[in-house]
């Protein structure tokens, strides 16, 4: 491989990395943000007939508000599985409820993945660009 290729691939590796490390912060951030400022609530859990889809968690938003129904940010799993007729914990952004996050089940794992991967990633464009040089 020449040296002009090994350059752009080292480039577009890197910014892969950088958006990956992006996307694992940010994910983090609001993940923050939500556990310290989010309205908490409880929601029931509405599987739809037939479908392997997210099941919908329905809340209220308060007194007045709407009852709210958003797909779950998160998937049923073994540790946590969400049944139809549940009630789990959220927490929701008042500003968007939409914005939730189902309590026990952040995925900060995943967020930490991404941003070492990124980190990695982007490290190994640097490697390469000096290597090239």
């Amino acid at each position: 491989m020449d040296t002009s290729a090994l350059v752009v691939s080292a480039v577009l590796l890197g910014f892969g990395g950088l958006v990956a490390y992006l996307v694992g912060v940010g994910s983090l951030a609001e993940t923050r943000r939500l556990l310290r400022e989010g309205v908490p609530a409880d929601a029931l859990v509405k599987q739809r007939p037939g479908s392997d889809s997210a099941p919908l968690l329905q809340f209220d938003t308060d007194e007045e508000g709407p009852v709210m129904e958003v797909f779950s940010p998160v998937p049923s799993a073994r540790s946590l599985p969400l049944v139809d007729g549940r009630t789990v914990r959220i927490v929701y952004d008042r500003a968007d409820p939409r914005k939730l996050l189902v309590l026990g089940r952040e995925r900060r794992a995943v967020d930490y993945t991404f941003a070492a991967a990124g980190v990695a990633l982007f490290l190994t464009a640097v490697v390469l660009v000096v290597g090239a040089a």
